[in-house]
């Protein structure tokens, strides 16, 4: 069975974006996007809200010649993408299906029968998926730096054990937090 990955960039206090949206302090050097690159080789399927979806979907057609870049871009092409939002009138990206809504029964099955990994992204998507219980790995990337309030990396209300399984820190002040679920 394929395990459910949440993924997130954020900073030491736990937000993925600060109170005016921004999220420029959080995009990766070349250090921590290779690792990046490295964990979502497993990836076959990404699970995406809306928010996120339009943030990642410049990689189904940017062309930059720089090494680690190139390759999270092939990476993005490789997998399937669905998108789960009641708003959003169509996708533009190859290999991509919309969901008006998340039926965490069809996570489930789609956990069950994939023969590689599911990546969660989006802070709301991923608290559906939370509660739901079907997150089975947290991969956290934690900034240097503190912005003191905006969009939470996690969701309200919700109470996880977690298992510290790998940590590693960067040259650039980044550390990385990998969990399993429960205990």
């Amino acid at each position: 069975m394929a395990r459910l990955i949440y993924t997130s960039l954020a900073s030491l206090d736990g937000y993925i974006a600060d109170a005016n949206g921004n999220f420029d302090w959080a995009e990766p050097d070349d250090e921590v996007h290779a690792f990046v690159n490295d964990i979502d080789r497993s990836v076959g399927t990404h699970l995406l809200g809306r928010r996120m979806y339009e943030v990642l979907a410049v990689w189904d057609t940017i062309q930059d010649q720089r090494p680690v870049i190139a390759d999270f871009a092939d990476l993005w092409r490789s997998t399937d993408k669905v998108v789960y939002s009641s708003t959003l009138e169509s996708v533009s990206t190859a290999r991509t299906r919309l969901e008006r809504t998340f039926d965490p029964n069809a996570v489930a099955a789609m956990k069950a029968s994939a023969d590689r990994d599911l990546s969660i992204g989006g802070p709301t998507l991923a608290a559906r998926a939370i509660a739901a219980g079907l997150v089975d790995e947290w991969s956290l990337f934690l900034s240097p730096v503190v912005v003191g309030g905006g969009t939470s990396a996690f969701p309200a209300g919700s109470s996880v054990e977690l298992t510290l399984e790998e940590e590693r820190r960067f040259s650039n002040g980044t550390v990385y937090l990998r969990y399993r679920t429960g205990r």
